[in-house]
């Protein structure tokens, strides 16, 4: 049998070539060639239904084509709905990434283990099948003989994947994972870059044509992106990320595109020895339990897609001992950090030049929302003072370049947020207020416009 024929092509600017080359003689990059199938054998069946009869489509008018909703799959984990904007989309390819050891495989697997009334079939290329079947009788509650509907298989090759695909119709395909399916479609030994591109594409166009939803699960570099090509995320529907310290319990399910949703939600879980639990109440980690007040430590109102959070901002000002001060933020921007100190010091008249300043976010979250400057800035005047702020007071406003609180959108659901974790009052920017009904709401709700006039009554 012929072998497929295949050529070299530059990332960066199309040159061709026959073999591979380190560097680019055209646009002169370097490691920029991949491996692209040129002309295949006729008779070769590795992918995905090619012995099909061929369709051509023809161009339509808006108005010829049927408009018809989304059709989702509702899962019994409420934040994998959430992240993925209500459900699964039938047909979808869905890529989710992260660090090895923060729990991708055991999220498939509880996952799929959930979905008692669909056919699973589920891929794995790292593991055995009595690896896989020890850790679903872990992670699931139910008799180990109640797993008819879950199908396991211990393959690498993309064209006895589908054969099984054929045999079992499933409803839902897991791949886990990307980097080590092959297709001897290329000679290239299985996680290169052309292996992984042609793989996947064999994968969205089965799950395209079969209206089935697929899962990815891709490996990540030591620089945090997925690895691979870059157009691997351009060819899928989502991309999940799974976030988190390893070595604490909790994790954060993060959605970076999604062609079905919003691409600012979030999903949060607790890692347990029965697998992962669902955290319906986010602030409940992200606020940390200490017996008595501390200085520095400061409760501000977030919102992470459409979940109000109540983060707690951890500062440490001390004297800076090596003549450079130190600025080490952790889940927050170094350069708003950065402006939010010069602001301390040409406004408010604060000596930061000669402070270390170290900001932590509790739970491992990072957080962009410029509704937590102020709450950032109480922070680091309280540990600079050693002045604590009581830990019912919470904080929602952004700190413009001239001192002033300027107003963050949603500000009604941060203070019912508030109010129902217990907190007895909240600072916000006097242009938040306007907008605000507060007649029924029993928390105390301070409005100033100057970071200046916060610090006078909070610290008088």
């Amino acid at each position: 049998m012929a072998k497929s024929k295949t050529l070299f092509f530059c990332q960066s600017c199309g040159y061709e070539s026959p073999k591979w080359i380190g560097k680019c003689p055209s646009c002169e990059s370097w490691n920029s060639f991949v491996e692209e199938v040129v002309s295949k054998n006729e008779t070769d069946k590795n992918e995905w239904r090619q012995d099909s009869k061929s369709r051509t489509s023809k161009p339509k008018t808006l108005n010829e084509i049927e408009s018809t909703g989304e059709i989702r799959i509702a899962t019994p984990d409420h934040e994998v709905n959430r992240v993925l904007g209500g459900g699964i989309v039938a047909g979808s390819l869905i890529l989710i990434g992260g660090e090895p050891g923060i729990g991708k495989s055991t999220l498939m697997l509880q996952l799929g283990l959930s979905l008692q009334k669909a056919k699973i079939l589920y891929v794995s290329g790292e593991e055995s099948e009595q690896q896989i079947k020890m850790r679903a009788e872990r992670l699931s509650t139910k008799p180990s003989g109640s797993f008819e509907n879950f199908y396991m298989l211990a393959e690498t090759a993309t064209k006895n994947i589908f054969q099984a695909i054929e045999t079992v119709q499933p409803n839902l395909v897991i791949i886990d994972s990307i980097q080590t399916l092959h297709s001897h479609m290329l000679d290239s030994t299985a996680g290169s870059i052309g292996q992984v591109r042609q793989t996947a594409g064999e994968l969205m166009k089965f799950a395209k044509e079969t209206n089935t939803p697929v899962f990815l699960v891709g490996h990540i570099t030591k620089d945090g992106m997925l690895a691979g090509p870059k157009v691997l995320e351009h060819m899928v529907d989502t991309v999940l990320q799974f976030e988190g310290d390893r070595h604490l319990a909790y994790r954060i399910l993060r959605t970076t595109k999604n062609r079905f949703g919003s691409t600012s939600e979030i999903g949060i879980y607790e890692m347990l020895g029965s697998g992962l639990r669902e955290v319906s109440n986010p602030s409940e980690i992200l606020i940390s339990q200490k017996d008595g007040q501390l200085s520095g430590a400061t409760i501000g109102a977030t919102i992470e897609g459409n979940r109000p959070l109540l983060i707690e901002i951890q500062s440490l000002v001390s004297p800076a001992s090596y003549g450079t001060p130190q600025r080490t933020p952790t889940g927050f921007d170094q350069k708003r950090l950065n402006m939010l100190l010069a602001v301390l010091e040409k406004r408010c008249g604060f000596r930061m030049g000669t402070q270390d300043v170290f900001v932590n976010m509790a739970g491992g979250i990072y957080v962009e929302d410029p509704a937590i400057d102020l709450a950032l800035c109480i922070s680091i005047i309280s540990s600079m003072e050693e002045i604590s702020v009581s830990d019912k007071t919470c904080f929602a406003a952004e700190v413009g370049l001239g001192g002033e609180l300027r107003a963050v959108n949603r500000i009604d659901q941060r203070i019912s947020e508030a109010e129902k974790l217990g907190f007895e009052k909240i600072y916000i920017s006097k242009y938040s207020k306007k907008s605000l009904d507060l007649t029924k709401t029993k928390i105390a709700v301070k409005s100033f416009g100057k970071l200046q006039e916060v610090f006078q009554d909070l610290f008088k």
